[in-house]
């Protein structure tokens, strides 16, 4: 009976100081939150240059904010359909496929209501 009840005050001083020992209480998250300055204008220039950039783009010109919030669920939809697709892009693979983080940041900055 004393062993019971030794192990089991044992066992809830244990779970006393277990109780406190949680890492992640003082963990806080920064959201992260994208502009078009910062994060979309890299991606932009790098994956859709020339075609969408004047003045030697032939294609809907997609070198400003504006343009790019105008047709975001049309470039969203252009990186996301299969590449065997007629409206993949980038066209023909002229460039690489965009990855899925940089789709996911597409994404996300829509999401968050397109900030400049």
């Amino acid at each position: 009976m004393r062993k019971n009840l030794l192990l089991a005050g044992g066992v809830f001083i244990a779970a006393l100081f277990l109780q406190n020992c949680n890492s992640a209480k003082n963990t806080y998250v920064t959201p992260v939150t994208f502009t078009y300055s910062k994060d979309i204008v890299p991606i932009m220039q790098t994956s859709c240059t020339p075609c969408h950039f004047p003045p030697e783009g032939k294609k809907v010109a997609l070198n400003s904010f504006e343009t790019v919030k105008d047709n975001i669920g049309d470039i969203i939809h252009s990186v996301t359909v299969p590449k065997d697709n007629h409206k993949f892009m980038p066209f023909k693979n002229k460039k690489p496929a965009l990855t899925e983080s940089q789709i996911a940041v597409f994404v996300t900055w829509q999401k968050e209501g397109m900030p400049n």
